[in-house]
């Protein structure tokens, strides 16, 4: 999630204030759901993370990426999501400004998520497109190398965006108060080509390259498919099916996630031209945050290795000796 620009000097001007007509019943209720979906977020994600770490066969540059991303989305359900399912249900922020410096910090995990995700595209093109180069370049170790340096960038530029515009952080000690950072001109450019414009670029341009790619695949499988083939031939069927598969999976995975990214931009650059609720800024970002709850399912739904590492570490076999060597993708 990228800092975006917003004037709430005179709020209730620019917007339309709401005021709280919740009754204690629906006000219960918020809570729990709130929590049912920041404890989803949590164990889901803690779930993908124990999988790709500890089940050697999963340790691919590509599980790597996934590792990654499940990382990102764990944080957030710890740090973001919690301040934020409180500010939006309080309609106002609770915690002072001293928290909201730091809440904004945390928001960096959302610029590692998009970054991960744009990755993610780069890696299944360079898989798609040149897979031998692929094999013989990509290592799961410089994977983690560039994820590493990714993150640092990450961190480094939200520390960047927060110091040099710290004094237009709007928050108050006492309720109605708001936890916004508005950013100079200057900076609103950069954020918008850094947290949206160049990801979103690289994604749209390779996935669609991917899906290109992908159906020449299919194509070419199916002519395999009607002549008799040596086994190098089936292997090499096989292995294209596979990518094929891989690159599905992880498109709607970046499918999802575009979905929940762009509302959040669009309010960030539309909130100041048309009149808007002031907690709309709230519901968008907690769509973009709800995108950290729907990559855990996504992964149960269309990755059997998935299913079946869940299956083993509810059963407790992963404390078994040797159990990393567990053939998950049987």
């Amino acid at each position: 999630m990228s800092l975006t620009e917003f004037n709430q000097s005179d709020r209730c001007v620019h917007f339309t204030c709401p005021e709280r007509t919740v009754s204690p019943a629906v006000y219960i209720l918020l809570y729990v759901c709130s929590a049912a979906v920041v404890l989803l977020t949590v164990c889901g994600n803690l779930l993908v993370i124990i999988s790709v770490f500890h089940f050697k066969q999963l340790h691919t540059p590509t599980n790597m990426l996934v590792l990654s991303l499940a990382v990102s989305d764990f944080l957030s359900g710890i740090f973001v999501m919690p301040p934020m399912f409180i500010w939006t249900i309080e309609s106002c922020w609770v915690f002072g400004k001293d928290f909201c410096s730091i809440y904004w910090f945390t928001n960096s995990i959302f610029t590692i998520s998009i970054y991960t995700i744009a990755l993610i595209a780069v890696d299944r093109y360079l898989a798609l497109s040149n897979p031998f180069l692929y094999m013989n370049i990509v290592s799961v170790k410089i994977t983690c190398v560039v994820m590493f340096f990714g993150w640092c960038f990450a961190m480094g530029y939200n520390i960047a965006a927060i110091y040099f515009n710290i004094g237009n952080l709007t928050s108050s000690g006492m309720c109605p108060s708001e936890c916004f950072i508005s950013l100079n001109e200057i900076w609103t450019v950069i954020d918008f080509v850094y947290s949206f414009i160049f990801p979103l670029s690289v994604i749209i341009i390779l996935y669609t390259q991917v899906f290109m790619i992908a159906k020449k695949h299919a194509t070419a499988i199916r002519e395999l498919n009607n002549h008799a083939r040596p086994k190098t031939q089936k292997i090499t069927s096989h292995s294209m099916k596979s990518e094929r598969k891989a690159a599905k999976v992880l498109g709607i995975l970046v499918f999802v996630f575009i979905m929940c990214l762009l509302p959040y931009f669009l309010y960030s650059f539309l909130g100041n031209v048309i009149e808007l609720q002031a907690n709309t800024f709230q519901k968008v970002s907690i769509l973009f945050c709800l995108n950290s709850t729907i990559n855990p399912l996504i992964y149960a739904l269309c990755y059997p290795w998935f299913r079946k590492c869940i299956q083993l570490i509810v059963t407790l076999q992963i404390f078994q000796i040797d159990s990393a060597l567990i053939n998950v993708l049987s």
